[in-house]
């Protein structure tokens, strides 16, 4: 006998959730079953996957390995699935989309018209996220594809849709708001930047900026959005740097900020549709690439 690959999604579960009773509940069957399962998954094996105690359920040294591989092969079913739902190129039902915050309110209302008019019986679900929450997912086969910068995917292969400039946004009494020309690292010197928080690749552009141009990320305010970078700079609470995307289409629009793009070849990012190279609808993801390739076109 082997483990099957029912018994595989419990034990993915409770890595997941730390609990024989989350798990039960997430997958909904009852726990004395799903106990029983994991209990003959470890028989089977012959190993103790979980080290069970009142405070949870945290795998064992010999139970990480075999969690690791677990998602893997769930990971394969899963393609092995899209392959027979999707056919050879074609898109349809639901195709699972990471996209990031700074990307997806910009770019993919541009999309909508084209794509059901291409693809009628696709069915984005769309999850926006921050770049590191977006490579985990991406990793686990918890989404089929991500709108994101492809650095951030080892092991994933894509298409470029667009790259964009980086840009400062100043209040209007500001000495940096005297001219729109595009501005120096120079001129930057010793200002505090605005920024969001950890774990976005827009984060560690601002961080790499401010340090070659001899400035500082502002410590005290870590933005949620680029709106709040947005509004916090239209205060004075420092420079926002915002992407040329969202500039373009929202922030433009506001007449209390002055904006400069930035003259520096290192002041900017590639962003493309990015997924996993064993992907069975790679021919698929590669017409939709081309519709956000032409959104973004008449934008930038």
């Amino acid at each position: 006998m082997k483990p099957t690959l029912r018994q595989l999604e419990y034990l993915v579960a409770i890595a997941d959730t730390g609990r024989f009773s989350e798990a039960a509940e997430r997958l909904n069957v009852a726990q004395p079953s799903l106990s029983t399962q994991v209990a003959d998954a470890e028989a089977q094996l012959g190993a103790t996957l979980f080290e069970r105690s009142r405070s949870g359920a945290y795998p064992t040294p010999i139970g990480e390995q075999v969690i690791r591989r677990a998602r893997y092969i769930l990971r394969q079913m899963e393609d092995l699935k899209e392959i027979a739902a999707h056919g050879e190129t074609g898109l349809f039902g639901r195709v699972r989309l990471g996209v990031l915050p700074t990307i997806g309110p910009y770019l993919l209302p541009r999309c909508t018209k084209p794509m059901h008019s291409r693809f009628p019986d696709l069915r984005l679900s769309i999850n926006d996220a921050a770049t590191d929450r977006l490579a985990s997912m991406l990793e686990q086969g918890l989404l089929d594809a991500a709108v994101s910068t492809i650095e951030d995917h080892p092991g994933c292969t894509g298409v470029t849709l667009f790259s964009e400039k980086l840009w400062i946004a100043v209040e209007p009494e500001d000495p940096l708001a005297s001219t729109t020309a595009p501005v120096s690292l120079q001129e930057l010197k010793e200002r505090g930047f605005l920024t969001l928080g950890l774990g976005h690749r827009l984060t560690k552009l601002v961080q790499e900026l401010a340090y070659r141009a001899g400035g500082y990320v502002a410590s005290d305010y870590e933005g949620t959005s680029l709106d709040a970078i947005r509004h916090m700079a239209a205060l004075g609470a420092g420079i926002a740097v915002l992407p040329d995307l969202y500039v373009q289409c929202e922030a433009r629009r506001d007449d209390s900020l002055v904006f400069r793009q930035i003259d520096d070849p290192r002041a900017g990012r590639d962003i493309s549709l990015v997924w996993r190279r064993q992907s069975p609808i790679r021919e698929g993801l590669e017409l939709l690439a081309e519709i956000m390739q032409d959104a973004a076109k008449r934008v930038l």
